[in-house]
């Protein structure tokens, strides 16, 4: 049976222009991006932000290296972008010779410097995928089990696995990494009827948070299988059409919450420490 505990959430000041990503950097900055292809970052205490980098097209999911170097994905460019911390952009990958990415939508690194990719396909239609982006840029179709617009993401607690939001049927998934680097198979984590979930990310005891498009809703799923509903903004007073989430903090202990359909960040204040993000060394 599924329970009930709020959160008290936080508004960051207004000014972002539908923010549908949200990561945390390596220099202790929360980023975003915008629907003009802004990306923004954010002083956690202070609230202030800056638009440091504009690529033009529609920002959505966000990663960082270990030089503070932004990945996101673009869906206006269709391809991951890389960001300078001064500003620069540059074309990271937009796919392979064969395939070229069509809705780049979250990106995920390994501790080896892979970055995987959600290709989110069309809705309803079953097409998505996954995309392993080597260091460098070379991408390769790194598995087409998940694909029910395929979503956000992030690693498991162990480092060795990949869990997968696939918006619709809607439910999220989990893939192995196989000791080669392949996908291993795909199993059904927990399934969540009648809404729409966008965002994940894991705390230190192995808890998984799901922010859901609709209705409106985070959750938290214990490593022993219990649904929690940690804050249901049926009325979307704060909570407008929540979308990827992430930890933040000094000590992690921040639950950083995008919105598509609304002009800031939420935050939360949390029990427990989210699960330290890796930040590769690329060279």
């Amino acid at each position: 049976m599924e329970e009930h505990k709020h959160l008290t959430l936080s508004v960051l000041p207004p000014g972002l222009d539908h923010p549908e990503a949200v990561a945390w950097g390596p220099d202790g900055k929360v980023y975003a991006g915008g629907e003009i292809g802004q990306v923004y970052r954010i002083d956690l205490e202070s609230g202030t932000s800056e638009t440091f980098a504009n690529s033009g097209g529609f920002v959505l999911g966000l990663a960082h290296d270990s030089a503070g170097n932004t990945y996101a994905c673009d869906n206006g460019r269709k391809e991951v972008i890389k960001v300078t911390p001064d500003g620069v952009v540059s074309t990271y990958s937009n796919g392979s010779a064969d395939l070229k990415m069509n809705v780049p939508n979250y990106p995920v690194f390994d501790a080896d410097g892979n970055l995987y990719v959600s290709d989110s396909g069309e809705w309803g239609k079953g097409n998505g995928f996954i995309w392993k982006v080597k260091p460098g840029g070379q991408a390769e179709v790194w598995s087409r089990e998940a694909k029910g617009f395929t979503n956000g993401m992030c690693l498991g607690p162990d480092g060795r696995s990949l869990y997968v939001v696939e918006s619709t049927p809607p439910l999220i998934s989990k893939i192995p990494f196989n000791a080669d680097g392949s996908a291993g198979a795909r199993s059904v984590v927990v399934e969540l009827p009648r809404s729409v979930p966008d965002g994940v990310a894991f705390d230190v005891e192995n808890n998984l948070y799901i922010s859901c498009y609709n209705p409106n809703i985070i959750y938290r799923f214990s490593a022993d299988g219990k649904l929690t509903t940690l804050y249901d903004d049926w009325e979307q007073l704060i909570l407008i059409a929540p979308t990827n989430i992430a930890f933040g903090g000094a000590d992690m202990k921040t639950l950083l919450i995008a919105s598509l359909c609304g002009w800031n960040l939420t935050t939360a204040p949390m029990e427990i420490s989210g699960l330290p993000v890796k930040y590769p060394n690329l060279g």
